[in-house]
């Protein structure tokens, strides 16, 4: 299976103003998964986008950039009351893994010591590949891997991630070259996120085409 791309509306960490609109224009692209972040849409206008996005077919995800059990939680309630198939993101914790249980969402956390936002990537290697096996056992569905944004060797801790987890690894933030999504086509995660660079248009000039110029290039 190649790599899922996830389309995600958002630009530095935050959904944009217009993600209903940009969503109308390429609905008829080859992605199939679509999602945005927690901040800074109401939660009726994400209701909405998420709606029209599952009236489409698509599958849906939520990420949320938030480092507290309690901030992860409202995140995971935000995913439910909009209907998602998948919450990304959140640094782990039991309450939130038994939340998504109970509401029948998919679980996929973040690993690794994470600040800021955009968000930054630190820690050993070693560590999250100890935090993966640790997850696995916990029963999360994957692992929401912030491999470009990582402060050491990201194509190795990609690479070691995606090889010896038992668990599916979406990697998230800043693919922004053909050259990065070579890598990822030639390592296979389940999946990878593009954001900021399609607002950035670093794949092509319109967001759909650029979407579509993705897709191929994968499924080459």
């Amino acid at each position: 299976m190649k790599p899922e791309l996830i389309v995600m509306l958002t630009h530095d960490d935050l959904t944009v103003d217009n993600a209903y609109q940009i969503f109308e224009e390429c609905q008829n692209t080859k992605a199939l998964y679509w999602g945005f972040k927690e901040k800074p849409l109401p939660i009726e206008e994400m209701q909405c986008i998420f709606t029209k996005m599952k009236a489409c077919g698509k599958r849906t995800v939520l990420e949320v950039v938030a480092y507290t059990e309690e901030e992860g939680l409202e995140g995971a309630k935000m995913a439910v009351s909009c209907g998602c198939d998948i919450l990304m993101g959140t640094c782990y914790y039991d309450s939130i893994l038994r939340f998504c249980r109970e509401n029948n969402i998919v679980y996929m956390p973040f690993v690794g010591e994470i600040i800021g936002r955009p968000s930054v990537l630190q820690g050993s290697v070693a560590s999250m590949e100890k935090a993966a096996e640790i997850l696995n056992k916990k029963g999360v569905s994957g692992i929401d891997l912030l491999g470009y944004r990582y402060e050491g060797d990201a194509q190795q801790l990609i690479n070691k991630m995606v090889k010896n987890s038992n668990l599916p690894i979406c990697v998230a933030g800043s693919i922004d070259s053909f050259d990065r999504l070579r890598f990822i086509r030639e390592v296979q995660p389940w999946a990878f996120t593009i954001g900021s660079a399609f607002f950035e248009h670093k794949f092509g000039d319109s967001f759909a085409d650029q979407i579509n110029a993705v897709c191929d290039f994968i499924n080459e």
